[in-house]
């Protein structure tokens, strides 16, 4: 525990935050600071073939110790952190036997973790935890991924008599801006198929996620003096407000669950001249999420029909439901299921309600189910880790590698 907490730490203290108005790669320079601390790490803990490119994708390879053909499998998680809140300056506290109650976070600014409002702590009563200091994420999206995967390989080098066949492992920066995947180079990597470390609570196993898309809204206005706007004034903003209207009102994120999709308007930004809206758009069923996106372009059509061509509607795909490319594979998730079940962890299979590299990845040519990385309430101040979930996390990686070469036998 105490390895595994070091390491944590080691990587969550360097700032990772990646920012989605960069068309670099990595989105920010800071970003680099981990990625090399890391491939050094690799180095020193012996993997071969560490490499790590122009645009910072780390690769490794732990080589098979068997004599009988094994698929190559891999591992893969991102080291950004969210650019919704400061990942500067994190300073995790330890909560040693956690005893159920409040957690003070910042005494200063009052900032409390309560079971009263976050529910799931009360889980991990009797644990450890690492929370932040109130005023910066934590990092466990999905630092805390790449201990439980540089863990794991360590510990399999350091006990050889646990058979398993080639492992790739895989790291990657700008995955909370969606681009994580978009320069991962799947033929070089070479694996068969590989796990995101990147889910949340302990038990989580995931091939299933949204489709996604996001839509820019542009409407046009014309602005006069309003003492004199009579039949001449054109107020975008209310024209703007006639299309978010005709969106169903209960089709959000908050009043949706499950396999239920949405629409999310994130953005409003304007004025009498120009207003634009940012959404996002979600939905499994991928019949469901088409008919999502026409419903906006029909809703355009007719209040261009209306006002004279003064609405311009974007929509950009940027992600598809996984699960259409992992269910022709579904002895991976298997395995993953028969890996926790051996450590007495009940697998909690659900669909993620968001998207991880693993869902471009499949569509890459890399299937890639989803495992738990063990953090909670990601992209903020309340976020929090148990460290017993990443020691359970580590050794789902180790019993994985097993199975995989048991099974190839």
């Amino acid at each position: 525990m105490k390895h595994i907490v070091d390491r944590f730490i080691s990587y969550i203290t360097v700032d990772t935050q990646s920012d989605p108005t960069s068309e670099t790669t990595p989105s920010t320079e800071k970003q680099w600071d981990l990625a090399n601390k890391i491939v050094e790490e690799l180095k020193q803990i012996g993997l071969e073939e560490v490499t790590i490119d122009e645009h910072a994708y780390i690769m490794a390879t732990l080589p098979s110790n068997v004599d009988h053909e094994v698929p190559t499998i891999g591992f893969v998680a991102h080291f950004d952190t969210s650019p919704d809140f400061s990942g500067t300056n994190v300073n995790p506290q330890i909560v040693e036997n956690y005893d159920g109650k409040d957690i003070v976070l910042n005494k200063e600014q009052n900032i409390i973790l309560s079971p009263n409002y976050f529910e799931d702590l009360l889980q991990y009563k009797g644990q450890t935890l690492i929370t932040t200091d109130g005023t910066t994420l934590l990092g466990a999206d999905d630092k805390a991924g790449i201990t439980e995967i540089v863990s794991a390989v360590e510990y399999l080098i350091q006990h050889p008599e646990i058979k398993h066949g080639k492992i790739r492992i895989g790291f990657t920066p700008d995955e909370e801006i969606g681009r994580g995947a978009h320069k991962f180079d799947v033929e070089k990597f070479g694996a068969e198929w590989a796990y995101t470390m990147d889910g949340s609570q302990i038990g989580e196993l995931e091939f299933e996620n949204f489709n996604a898309a996001g839509a820019k809204v542009t409407f046009k206005g014309k602005s006069v003096h309003p003492g004199y706007a009579k039949g001449k004034m054109v107020n975008s903003i209310l024209i703007a407000n006639e299309f978010m209207n005709a969106l169903p009102k209960d089709e959000v994120p908050e009043k949706t669950a499950g396999r239920e999709g949405f629409f999310h308007l994130h953005t409003i930004t304007g004025g009498i001249e120009e207003t634009t809206l940012q959404y996002i758009i979600r939905d499994h069923d991928r019949k469901a999420f088409e008919a999502r996106k026409e419903l906006l372009y029909n809703i355009e059509a007719d209040l261009n029909a209306k006002y004279g061509d003064v609405v311009l509607l974007d929509i950009k795909d940027q992600y598809y439901n996984m699960r259409e490319k992992v269910e022709p594979v579904i002895h991976i998730v298997h395995t993953a299921k028969e890996a926790m079940e051996s450590l007495d962890i009940k697998p909690l299979i659900k669909p993620i309600r968001g998207g991880t590299d693993g869902s471009q990845l499949s569509f890459m040519g890399l299937p890639c189910p989803n495992i738990f990385a063990g953090g909670h309430n990601f992209h903020g101040k309340y976020e929090y880790v148990p460290v017993e979930s990443m020691v359970k996390a580590t050794e789902v990686i180790v019993k994985i590698a097993e199975l995989t070469a048991k099974k190839a036998k």
